[in-house]
């Protein structure tokens, strides 16, 4: 079923992704190699609690940590530890969620280590381009398939492939709502878009392969050929006043 959110419920999650924005620009300038992924969680679990939010990912069905950071061929879900060193070179990709005042907001973002592959450099900023390119189709009586077949054109334009076994989603009170937000589709088929949905818009593209397979923690999800992977992510809400808000980039406006 999806949920509608009026204008009130809307501000709130603004606000939510006002601090979810916060602590990610924080936990961005702390990527570097010698850093474990342990320091990254730690860090980020100290901000959302600094700004009295929940970070809503820890202990959601299991999960152990307050981020999944995920390396190279890691797609989604990597658990944050002491002993993943990241290493010059590496590609790190950051997803948050956290809670406020019953209130999510969810974001991610892959980010280089030290100096990295040409490959590499590119998979990040297309994957980014997939999700502005998605992100213009987010308005009122458009259809899902037209968000999905913007970041599938591009992605495999650029030779790349988008992530199949994972979705962006709806949100609002809880973290993954109707809809399923696929970055695969055909142009004007799906679900029509209406003013008041809330959704995680979140290319997941890989640099080979799309296949994954999960690792033995049952949470990992990595590609089966070990290609590299990106994870770019916002939410946004659908207005009728042309594109959307993006609800985890404050101050942002679009240029025509």
């Amino acid at each position: 079923m999806i949920s509608l959110k009026n204008p009130s419920q809307i501000a709130k999650m603004r606000e939510a992704g006002k601090i979810l924005r916060e602590v990610e620009d924080e936990v961005r300038l702390a990527i570097k190699p010698g850093v474990s992924t342990a320091e990254l969680d730690i860090l980020a679990e100290k901000l959302i609690r600094k700004h009295r939010a929940i970070p809503s990912s820890l202990h959601y069905e299991g999960y152990p940590c307050s981020i999944c950071a995920s390396i190279n061929d890691e797609v989604v879900h990597g658990i944050p530890s002491d002993r993943r060193i990241l290493k010059d070179g590496d590609i790190i990709s950051v997803d948050c969620t956290l809670l406020l005042d019953g209130w999510q907001a969810d974001s991610a973002f892959t980010a280089g280590v030290g100096t990295i592959s040409e490959e590499a450099e590119k998979l990040i900023r297309v994957t980014e381009e997939c999700f502005w390119k998605a992100a213009r189709q987010c308005v009122a009586g458009n259809r899902l398939g037209d968000v999905g077949y913007a970041v599938q054109s591009l992605a495999e334009a650029n030779g790349f492939a988008p992530i199949r076994e994972f979705t962006g989603h709806g949100i609002g009170r809880e973290m993954h709502e109707d809809p399923a937000v696929y970055n695969f589709g055909e142009p004007g088929r799906g679900m029509r878009l209406r003013k008041g949905m809330v959704l995680a818009v979140e290319p997941m593209i890989a640099a080979g392969d799309w296949h994954l397979s999960v690792d033995d923690d049952g949470w990992c999800a990595r590609t089966v050929d070990h290609s590299l992977t990106a994870h770019y992510e916002h939410t946004l809400a659908i207005n009728e006043e042309g594109l959307p808000e993006l609800l985890t980039l404050p101050g942002f406006t679009w240029e025509e």
